[in-house]
């Protein structure tokens, strides 16, 4: 699975919150011999505080402006890159993530999700004060959709699994 030929040695995973970004992220890292960084914790050590108390304190908009100028700044190879789930709102941060790594959307469906996420008001999601988990879910669907060059269906896989289909659609990528 050399992708490095291309200079995209990156997995960038995106997806809503609850897809398993993080938690896939660290598996898949170890399975392919990558570092892992997840772009929330990024952003929470940046600004010495949890997303939601960013969202409370200045806006889910802040978090957005935060978010994009932590993405920019991102500088590594051969890692699999965990984004936070507003990621696809900056178009600038996503080219400069495609330029350096393969994107994979993990879709999960949105009942799952909200099984997964029991609480999303203290999540920390760069959401409308009046938008619902499922407007956000349909807002976003295309932009990861849009985005990704390979999309994994999460929705009844284990972490392990998911990893396999990730790691199996790579192989694909580099073939083309």
């Amino acid at each position: 699975m050399n992708m490095a030929a291309n200079g995209r040695s990156n997995i960038v995973l995106i997806g809503m919150p609850g897809s398993g970004k993080s938690t896939v992220g660290v598996i898949l890292a170890k399975l392919t011999s990558r570092g892992f960084v997840d772009t929330d914790l990024l952003i929470q050590a940046s600004e010495g505080r949890a997303l939601q108390e960013i969202v409370d304190a200045d806006g889910y908009m802040e978090l957005r402006r935060i978010e994009e100028r932590i993405l920019l700044g991102i500088q590594c190879r051969d890692h699999v890159i965990a984004t936070g789930g507003s990621a696809v709102y900056s178009k600038a941060a996503m080219e400069k993530l495609k330029a350096g790594g393969v994107i994979v959307f993990l879709h999960v469906d949105l009942h799952v999700l909200q099984f997964r996420v029991a609480d999303f008001s203290t999540r920390g999601l760069a959401k409308r004060p009046d938008q619902s988990f499922s407007d956000l879910f349909a807002e976003r669907v295309s932009l990861y959709r849009k985005y990704a060059e390979s999309t994994i269906n999460c929705s009844r896989l284990t972490h392990e699994e998911a990893c396999a289909e990730i790691i199996a659609s790579l192989h694909e990528f580099a073939a083309t």
